[in-house]
């Protein structure tokens, strides 16, 4: 039941690029609540700070495509290498502006974009690597421990980064950041190169083209399928933006009562992570998806029903593990069913949809607690969210009889 450690334990290669990326990657989280903090003792103003997250948003989406066009191109490890150096790069700069005490938001909003760049072309070329690093059983279980990293990233680095300004000021949390960017250089630096490798029987592309990758993705249904659950569950059914309204209407909460809510789906998906030693033993992953999607919607519709804090925490702790697994099966039929040379462009649609999609979550549930209420919102998205699963097993049964051994795009 337990995470299965199989890929660190066989590819010194992949034990490499995932303890790098996971200490680099708390030490982005440390960075990014600095950042926030920073930006608000120099300004005083809770928009300036909301503008951080849209001078982070904006070059992610804009980059994500370019990105995995890129890394369809050329040497994924020298990309990886080079994007990594300018993210270490930019927590220099980010020190130096904190040891200058250069009050200039307009710095850190820069610093911020660009690392946004540098990020969306990092992760398509890291992400392409795994599948020439394992064989593909093992893809799950690398999968999983992936998704481990990402959420005891959220949920750790912002606390470690809160008490390390607090003791030592926002250049510290900056350096440590730097350093722990080294265990991700040193993990590419030690890779082989990486070309991309084009299908059997189709010629080395020059320059891979955004635009085929897109109609690539239009043309392969399974694929399809994987990007349009996952917009049905954050579109539909994603009621972040209203914990600040129900923590004091449902549970005459404060701050605190927000914290829990905002925490509960990043602990339930740690815990999806820690237990996901079954997964591999999964075969039918698009049914595995749906069946996610649809516990995710359902979990979120009873949440809105709940007026216990407690029951209301484990239902939220309960969709975030469904998510957890949802995405795992998903990044594993991107990766094993797409054509190496094909998968950074996936990759790079893959992080438009993760930015923008609980994005337009947050509007379409803002949107409907004013119209209606923070129930009907929280509660009507998620049998919404179910009601688009069961109309995709319907239209797409090929969807459901996908399977791993032979997969197909």
């Amino acid at each position: 039941m337990l995470a299965d450690l199989t890929p660190l334990r066989d590819s010194a290669d992949f034990r490499r690029l995932w303890c790098g990326h996971t200490v680099s990657w708390v030490g982005q989280q440390m960075t990014a609540l600095a950042v926030s903090l920073q930006v608000y003792a120099i300004t005083g103003s809770t928009f300036s700070v909301g503008l951080v997250g849209l001078f982070s948003l904006f070059p992610l989406i804009a980059a994500g495509l370019f990105g995995g066009a890129v890394a369809d191109t050329v040497d994924r490890r020298t990309l990886g290498l080079a994007t990594a150096a300018g993210l270490t790069a930019l927590s220099v700069v980010l020190a130096t502006v904190a040891l200058l005490d250069l009050r200039q938001v307009w710095l850190l909003y820069t610093v911020v974009a660009l690392q946004s760049v540098c990020f969306a072309m990092n992760n398509p070329a890291r992400t392409s690597m795994i599948p020439r690093l394992l064989p593909k059983e093992q893809l799950p279980a690398a999968n999983a421990l992936a998704s481990l990293t990402t959420n005891i990233g959220l949920m750790g680095g912002p606390a470690i980064g809160g008490a390390v300004v607090g003791l030592w000021g926002y250049q510290a949390a900056y350096l440590i950041d730097v350093v722990a960017f080294s265990g991700s250089l040193y993990a590419m630096w030690r890779l082989p190169s990486m070309r991309p490798e084009p299908a059997d029987g189709q010629a080395v592309r020059r320059r891979a083209s955004v635009r085929d990758g897109l109609r690539f993705l239009v043309s392969r249904p399974n694929l399809r399928v994987t990007f349009v659950a996952d917009l049905a569950a954050m579109i539909l059914a994603h009621p972040r933006a209203l914990f600040p309204a129900v923590a004091g209407l449902w549970y005459g909460g404060d701050t605190k009562t927000v914290g829990l809510l905002v925490a509960a789906p990043a602990v339930g998906a740690v815990l999806g992570g820690l237990f996901s030693g079954w997964l591999g033993r999964i075969h039918r992953h698009g049914l595995a998806i749906l069946i996610s999607v649809a516990a995710w919607g359902t979990a979120v519709a009873v949440f809105g029903l709940t007026r216990d804090l407690w029951l209301g925490l484990l239902f939220l702790a309960l969709a975030g593990c469904a998510d957890s697994i949802s995405a795992i099966f998903r990044m594993t039929m991107m990766q094993t069913a797409t054509p190496d040379d094909m998968r950074g462009r996936l990759q790079g649609v893959f992080i438009v949809v993760v930015a923008g999609g609980p994005r337009l979550g947050d509007f379409v549930a803002g949107t409907a607690a004013d119209l209606a209420s923070p129930s009907f919102a929280v509660a009507g998205g998620g049998a919404a969210c179910v009601v688009a699963v069961v109309l995709i097993a319907a239209l797409c049964r090929h969807f459901i009889r996908y399977d791993a051994r032979s997969p197909q795009p």
